[in-house]
Parts: structure tokens; sequence; C-alpha cells
């Protein structure tokens, strides 16, 4: 029995591998530390995380499937380099989605949470002033993700999520040649719209945030 038992040690740290490297290269990829057009190889990924080809070769098919990669004919993968159409139609995304998770975390946005938001957008203001992207983008997302954990709706999320993965590397280079000094005036005002219970001024602030900043980037 005890001879029966060992093969699935070597599964098990080959599943935990895989999943450890899938998160840190996810990651990677949403807060926009790889640059657009990125090529990745799996001896690459191997070495940076010091694994086998095995859960480097199934962390890359994940994030294939997700669209944070991209699998040429050739072989090649690479981090997605995105059309202008293409953040439109990934920011119309965002506005259908965060406006409704937004709209769902209203009722519970107790003063502690509105109080977090707003410390969060003290770090979104520093990374600006510091000019520092992936700071920015980190700091950014966090302060989204915040809000949005409060509607208790972990499919919806999981979508937004899925979004601005496939943004994430888009993301770095935009912000990379923004000249701005402020950070989003539009947090502001989701903030003052849920200190004051205000849907509809909630649910215009969130889509104003997440699709005039992507316009003004590519515009």
């Amino acid at each position: 029995m005890m001879g029966m038992s060992t093969p699935a040690r070597p599964l098990e740290q080959t599943a935990s591998a895989h999943d450890r490297v899938y998160r840190a290269l996810r990651s990677r990829i949403m807060y926009g530390e790889i640059e657009p057009g990125q090529a990745l190889t799996l001896r690459g990924i191997g070495k940076d995380y010091d694994v086998s080809m095995t859960p480097a070769r199934e962390a890359v098919r994940r994030l294939v499937a997700e669209g944070a990669l991209t699998l040429s004919a050739s072989g090649r993968v690479a981090t997605p380099e995105l059309t202008n159409e293409r953040i439109e139609e990934l920011a119309a995304l965002r506005a259908l989605l965060e406006v409704e998770l937004a709209s769902r975390a209203l009722p519970r946005a107790h003063m502690a949470l509105i109080d977090r938001l707003q410390s969060i957008n003290a770090g979104v203001a520093e990374m600006v002033s510091k000019r520092d992207p992936v700071g920015y983008i980190r700091a950014n997302l966090e302060f989204h993700r915040t809000l949005y954990l409060r509607a208790q709706a972990p499919a919806m999320l999981a979508m937004a999520e899925t979004v601005w993965l496939q943004l994430g590397p888009t993301m770095r280079s935009l912000y990379g040649r923004l000249r701005r000094s402020e950070p989003p005036h539009y947090h502001k005002l989701i903030i003052a719209a849920l200190r004051a219970g205000d849907e509809p001024g909630l649910r215009l602030a969130v889509r104003s945030d997440v699709t005039q900043g992507l316009r003004m980037l590519t515009g």
C-alpha cells in the first residue's frame, strides 16, 4: 500500500509549481511589469521561477486561454499588442462589468471601506508623482478591487480581472508615455458618491473612470 501512494508526490509538486508560476506570471502581466509584445520562453520562465518545463508550459497554457499571452502558429509566446479598437472594446467591457460591481457594492460601502479607498487613492497619487507606471497600475487596480469585493459577486469580479489581465502590458506602455502629475479625478467622485449613497453618481463616476482614462491614453 505504501508503494502505491508514492507516485502522487511528484504530481502534487508539479501542480503546486505550476500554480505558483501561473499566479506570479499573471500578477506581472496584470500590473504591467512586462511590456506588450515581449516574447517569453518556457526555458526562461523555468529559470526565473526555478521549475521544470512542465509547470512552465501549464502556466503558459492557462495564461494563453485567458488572453494574457498570445501563442503564434510558430509557437512564439508573447504578451499581446492591442490595437486601439481592441482597447476600446476592453474599455467597454470594463464599463459594463465594473459599473454593475460598484452598484452592487454600494449598499455595503461602510465608512471603513471609504476610508480604505481614500488611503489607497493617496498611494495612487504617490505613484503618479513618482512617474511609476507599474506602481500606478497596481495601486489603481487595488482601488477598484477593494471596492468590488464588497459586491460579493465573485464570478463578475473574475471576469473584470480577466479584462485587467489582457490590458496590463498595454497599460504599462500607455502610462509610461503619459505626462500627468495628478491622480485620476474620477476616484474622488467615486468616493464622494459612496459617501453620499448616490448610485447614479457612482455609476457615472465608475463608467467615466474606466472609459475616459483609456480614451485619453489612446487619443
